[in-house]
């Protein structure tokens, strides 16, 4: 049996795209951290390797194992679009920023990386992870999980919300179920 609790980094407030940018997460919500760490039970901890996820896991840490940071963990990779406003992506490139949203999977932004290859390089790596382990990483990584323990498309899983500081709680026995979602504990 697999089971995975997957919590999202704090908040950024970034108002641009933010992939593979390294922003800081704000942590100032110590309440929040502490119900969330109490929720969460004693096994492996692991994140990306953005200081945003990092510094969660920290946070969340306790007196759990730590596993080391991974980068193929990271958010989905915006490329030309990272660090900026999606209005301004919008008014520059209209029709691709659409199919990106609109028909994700194989269309990516302009040196980025596409949906359908941000799931494959996360999947294998929680595929090779202790059968039970937290993973503090990002929006993207957490809604390809849930997609493919729902079993569903990609539309169907963007009606999703994943908050900063939610726990998403997957199992696999004979196959993936999803027993949490964006729970905020």
């Amino acid at each position: 049996m697999r089971h995975l609790w997957l919590v999202r980094h704090g908040p950024t407030h970034a108002k641009e795209m933010i992939g593979w940018t390294d922003r800081a997460a704000d942590l100032s919500d110590t309440a929040a951290l502490a119900r969330l760490s109490a929720a969460l039970p004693d096994v492996p901890v692991i994140s990306s390797d953005l200081h945003r996820a990092r510094a969660t896991a920290d946070a969340l840490q306790g007196p759990r194992p730590r596993l080391p940071h991974d980068p193929r963990l990271r958010e989905l990779h915006f490329g030309a679009w990272e660090s900026r406003p999606y209005a301004e992506v919008e008014a520059e490139t209209p029709a691709l920023i659409r199919a990106f949203w609109e028909d994700a999977g194989e269309v990516q932004a302009p040196g980025g990386e596409s949906w359908n290859a941000m799931a494959a390089r996360v999947q294998h790596t929680l595929d090779a992870l202790p059968p039970r382990a937290i993973v503090v990483c990002h929006f993207g990584p957490i809604l390809a999980s849930l997609q493919r323990a729902l079993g569903c498309d990609v539309q169907t899983v963007f009606a999703h919300k994943i908050e900063p500081l939610s726990l998403t709680e997957l199992r696999f026995t004979d196959g993936w179920q999803a027993l949490r979602i964006n729970h905020i504990p």
